[in-house]
This record gives C-alpha cells, structure tokens and sequence, in this order.
C-alpha cells in the first residue's frame, strides 16, 4: 500500500471536548466544503424524534468501510474519533487510493440519546458531574441491539443502519464505543493475528491501560490481552443480553457480505488495575465482597425507587429514564449471583480470573449501581421540593460511590484528544491489518475475509 501523505492539512483544530450533535454536523460540513472532490455528506436515515442520521464519506475506492459512532447515547467519545479519522483519510492517499477503499463514517447513531447526554458534555469532566446527568436508553431502545432479528428491526435508527449495511456491503466494519470507568479493549468478529502487540504500543505509547477482562467478555475466547473474540449471537432473556451482548446484533448482520467487524471501547477514567494480569492474592474473599457489594447497592437504590415511585407521575417523560432503571435492577441479583463463590451456578462455573477481571468485576458492580442512582437523581430532581429527601439520599450515595472510584480504583480522567487518538489509532491498526488480507477482494465478494467465520445464529 502506498504510504505517500498529502503535503495539505485539514483545517480542523483538534476537540478538547466531546462535540454535540448538531457541532458534528456542523464540522462534517465544514470537511465537505474545503474538500468537495473527496468528501460526501448525506443523509441516511433519520431518529425517532426526527434527528438527520448522517453519513461522512471520504475516498473513491470500491471497498467500503463502515464506521458507528455514537451507538451508546453516553458514549460520545466516537463522534470526535470519526471526525479524526476523517482527517486521517484525507490526509493519508494509502488509507484510501492506495487500498482501494472508501471510509463511511456514521456521525451518530443515537443523536436523541447524545442530546440528553449534553449537560456534561462540555465538562466540568468530575465523576460526580457526569453520573447526575447519565443517560442511556433501555436495552430494548438501543439501536445496535436487534431482539426480534433484522426483520423485526422497530427503531428507525436500527433500521437506517441496517439498510446502510446491505448498500454498502463493507469489507471492514467499526462501532465506536467508550468505558466510562476502566481500560481500552477491541472485541473482534474474527482473528486479526497481530492485532493485540499493535493495541498494547498504542495503549502503552497513550499511557491507556488496557481492560484484560471486561466483565461482558468473562466467557468469551480472549485472542490475546485485551481482544476478545465475540462469540456466535443467541436468543436469550434481557438479562443475559444485557450483561454478556453475545446477542444478534447490527454487529453481525454483514456477517453474510464478508465483514469484520471490530467493537473498539476507549476509556474516559482510566483505573490501572484492570491490566494488572497477576493471580490475585484472594480471589473468592475479594469476589465475595464485589456480590455483597452489588446486593447491598442494588437494595438500598430499590427501596429508595419504591419510595420515589409516587411521586414520578407529573415528570415528564418519566418513562424514558425508569426504563434503564428496571434493567440495571434486573440484572444486578442474577451478577450477584455468577459473582457469589459460595453459589452455585449449574452450568457457568467461573473460568480462571487474574486481578484485572476482578478490578473490572468491582467497577462493573459499582456502575449499575452509580448509573441507576443517576438516573433517579435526574427524576427527583424533576419532581421538585416534594422528593427532596430522597434528592440528598441520592447525592450521599453518588457522591460515596464516585469517590470509591476515584480514590479506591484510582479512576483518573483521560483527556479527551487522547481518547480520541487512542480510538482512531486502533481503528487504524485492525483496518491496515484487514485491508493487507483481503488485498485484491471487493466488499461482498465471497471467500475473502480472514480466519474461520463464526457461523449466524438462526433460530
């Protein structure tokens, strides 16, 4: 592939802070008026409240990539990294003329659940700050996720990605998303040999540290530190889908055309414990205490929901924010449980675990926890001075549980240009290594893609 860079830049200055919606519309125009001959802008599809979906295409090549940001509405971190890839792109004629290949870059996947996430978008960037205004829709309102299949596909998101993929037919696919507390981790559809050493120099040239074992992957095959290897989808219950993802998914839908796809997650606060790949020194006394933890969490933010629950029929839209709250609640006694080395779980022993899955089982524990308290103190906050005590119980556990983060994990915040270069580098990587093993191949074209395929589930 020819390694030649264009002797112009971009004009676009770097983000120190996650762009909105309407700022990434905004910069993706600006790219097509500079360069009209080499970049495209059009609209793909539109959201449930009536959001452009748009689609920055930069290249001419006949191999397509596809590229997801913003498919977690508290994920904003992809939206800069598109927008920096685009750059890349334009900068870099090996990254498209010399590998044949066009980039489609999905500004925003989820531009209504980006715009309820824009009170800490611009900072201040504290653990206390982003938590109060968290927002992620309920599972089944997730676009990625597809729990009736393609067919049955109800959200208009889901829908135009779905269409976007059967057009475009990629060779490469990316979904973009963010950790909010732990390390950095690629999830791939198949093998990328080489793919794990580039993660860790750019993890390690970044000062990021890479998640070993993300609880969502505590089964999956690991094909080396930090990558994992998703595994075929399933039909399950919402529990399940919620916490192992091994569902069928937008991720798998090109499956049919060739495509890998890579799910790469970047951190916001960084906890080096999560790459810390030693035994522990007492694995069931410290899973113990990560169960009771999350039964005694989950309890508590239980009863306070039973308390507040009359008081939520005036807020509006209240709906919208207690559908995430049933899920995380309904899932934390069965995590609980798989977590519990005193419970026996037929079927589902716990596979080997080092300090780092430990370090990620204590932060997914205490997540739900912060995540659901967030979201009710969003509610009684609505419902005005008659939740006012359950508003300064609700700040008493935020403020308790962010600083068992901070000062008990050691989260510290990752500037967001780092995050973001982190991201781009890594989608750089696994995209040098598909696009030199299915040199020659055009998107859709059978019998290209590397590795044994991991077959579709059908029902």
């Amino acid at each position: 592939m020819n390694r030649r860079s264009r002797t112009w830049r971009c004009a676009l200055p770097p983000l120190l802070r996650y762009p909105s919606a309407d700022e990434l519309a905004d910069k993706a125009a600006a790219l097509v008026a500079r360069h009209p001959g080499d970049v495209r802008l059009r609209r793909v599809g539109t959201s449930r409240a009536g959001a452009p979906l748009w689609l920055l295409s930069v290249g001419h090549g006949s191999r397509q990539a596809l590229v997801v940001a913003g498919p977690h509405a508290n994920e904003p971190v992809g939206g800069a990294t598109v927008l920096r890839l685009a750059e890349r792109a334009l900068a870099d004629p090996a990254l498209t003329e010399g590998a044949d290949a066009t980039w489609n870059l999905l500004l925003c996947l989820d531009p209504d659940g980006l715009r309820r996430n824009e009170a800490w978008l611009s900072g201040p960037y504290t653990l206390g700050h982003y938590f109060r205004h968290f927002f992620r829709p309920g599972f089944l309102e997730q676009p990625e996720w597809l729990p009736d299949g393609a067919d049955g596909a109800a959200l208009p998101e889901t829908r135009a990605l779905l269409g976007l993929q059967d057009e475009l037919k990629p060779f490469f696919q990316v979904s973009l998303h963010g950790v909010d507390v732990g390390g950095g981790f690629v999830e791939l559809t198949h093998d990328l040999p080489g793919l794990p050493d580039r993660v860790a120099g750019i993890a390690r040239r970044l000062g990021v540290p890479r998640e070993l074992g993300p609880y969502d992957t505590l089964y999956w095959p690991v094909l080396g530190p930090a990558v994992h290897l998703i595994p075929p989808p399933q039909r399950g219950d919402l529990a399940a889908a919620i916490t192992e993802a091994a569902v069928e998914s937008t991720w798998y839908h090109p499956h049919r055309y060739g495509t890998v796809t890579a799910i790469v997650e970047a951190p916001m606060w960084a906890v080096p414990a999560v790459e810390d790949g030693s035994p522990p020194a007492d694995r069931d006394a410290a899973l113990r205490t990560i169960s009771r933890t999350l039964r005694a969490d989950a309890g508590t933010l239980e009863l306070l929901l039973a308390r507040i629950r009359p008081l939520l029929a005036a807020v509006p839209d209240a709906a919208r924010l207690l559908a995430p709250v049933g899920d995380y609640l309904l899932v934390c006694p069965g995590l609980a449980d798989a977590w519990d080395p005193d419970r026996d779980i037929q079927g589902r022993p716990l596979p080997p675990l080092t300090t780092a899955h430990l370090a990620a089982l204590r932060i997914a524990g205490r997540r739900l926890a912060l995540r659901t308290a967030g979201l009710l103190h969003q509610l009684v906050t609505c419902a005005g001075p008659v939740a006012a005590g359950a508003l300064s119980e609700l700040d008493r556990l935020i403020d308790l549980w962010c600083a068992d983060y901070r000062d008990g994990c050691g989260a510290r915040w990752v500037p967001v240009p780092r995050q973001v270069e982190y991201q781009s580098r890594v989608v750089l990587a696994a995209f040098d290594l598909v696009a030199h093993r299915a040199e020659g191949a055009r998107s859709g074209e059978r019998g290209w893609c590397p590795g044994t395929a991991v077959p579709m589930h059908r029902e």
